[in-house]
């Protein structure tokens, strides 16, 4: 007897339920359309992993320069 619990997922881009084993080759999404479609979104900058928030100032000012690009 099998005693394997199946867990499912749901997909980012259609939130169809996916089966979260070796067997779904594109998890967490259902199909390469889905895989692609996200990647497609994160490369049209749709999406981004949030940050602290950069104002107008903090743009065009060198005050805080080292800030945003690190200090060396």
């Amino acid at each position: 007897m099998n005693n394997k619990i199946m867990q499912f997922v749901k997909c980012p881009t259609c939130q169809k339920e996916v089966e979260w084993s070796e067997k779904s080759l594109f998890r967490p999404f259902c199909s390469k359309r889905c895989q692609l479609i996200d990647l497609g979104e994160w490369a049209a900058e749709e999406h981004r992993i949030p940050d602290k928030e950069i104002t107008e100032h903090d743009l065009w000012s060198e005050d805080n320069l080292s800030d945003l690009i690190g200090k060396h």
